[in-house]
């Protein structure tokens, strides 16, 4: 939760070149991040997989003004529309971007070689047809808001008795490896995103620190198979809910240009 999907980076950079605010060049260079190269497999008209660069322009040929953002899980579709066979790609990832404006899908599939420290890493996004209907499970921005708020409420207090999530060195240099990042004003959305929209991401992912405390803590106090079941079931919710929230965050263009706010 803490790292930045793919599919965020792509939906975010390619909804900037969509609207003109970013050059293709800054785009891409901000989608492939530390990654060696991406390519798109299967793009309508073209034989064999292309740069990024030729993709999203030709999608914007195809019709494509706007990219949106699932990240599924098992028994949580969170913005999928189907079909079937594009859900379980994307379900297999945990996630993917859907074409606004046209039936298409994008899934990413990750290569890695080399050794620890020196990892060269490949992206191919296939590009798969996709039902043209509302997305699973999407809440709007202020909705979002609020369910971070609760979740997070609820899960600190029951983390915080059971001595899971907060103590030690490893925590506190986590904590402050995050401020750090923070204070360095890095940009969270690319340009053309609205500030609730930042600040709803931001939170998520403060809700993705606790997680992986929480994970990396093991069991932490909760000693006992009720504590640990208690813990567990605080986390599940939570994880949920700050999906939903980063879903939120990187499909609110479109869904303000949908609604003519913008």
């Amino acid at each position: 939760m803490l790292s930045e999907p793919r599919s965020g980076r792509l939906a975010a950079w390619g909804n900037a070149l969509l609207a003109g605010l970013v050059s293709p060049d800054d785009a891409v260079l901000e989608i492939v991040g530390a990654d060696a190269v991406h390519r798109v497999e299967g793009l309508p008209g073209e034989s064999a997989p292309v740069g990024l660069t030729l993709a999203l322009g030709r999608l914007r040929t195809l019709g494509v003004s706007g990219l949106r953002v699932a990240l599924p899980a098992p028994g949580h579709p969170l913005g999928l529309s189907g079909p079937p066979d594009f859900n379980a790609r994307a379900m297999d990832a945990e996630e993917a971007v859907i074409c606004h404006g046209s039936a298409l899908g994008l899934v990413p599939e990750v290569y890695e070689a080399g050794p620890d420290g020196d990892v060269h890493v490949e992206v191919v996004w296939h590009c798969l047809a996709v039902r043209e209907a509302p997305p699973a499970d999407v809440p709007s921005l202020g909705e979002a808001e609020r369910e971070l708020a609760e979740a997070l409420r609820d899960a600190t207090a029951v983390l915080a008795r059971l001595d899971v999530a907060g103590s030690g060195p490893v925590a506190e240099a986590a904590i402050d490896a995050y401020r750090a990042r923070a204070e360095r004003g890095r940009e969270v959305l690319a340009p053309g995103y609205p500030p609730r929209a930042v600040r709803v991401l931001e939170l998520a992912q403060r809700v993705g620190l606790l997680l992986s405390l929480a994970h990396e803590n093991g069991h932490g106090g909760a000693v006992s198979s009720a504590e640990m079941g208690a813990r567990a079931e605080a986390l599940r919710p939570v994880e949920r809910v700050a999906r939903r929230a980063q879903v939120a965050a990187y499909n609110s263009v479109v869904e303000e240009r949908e609604r003519g706010v913008r």
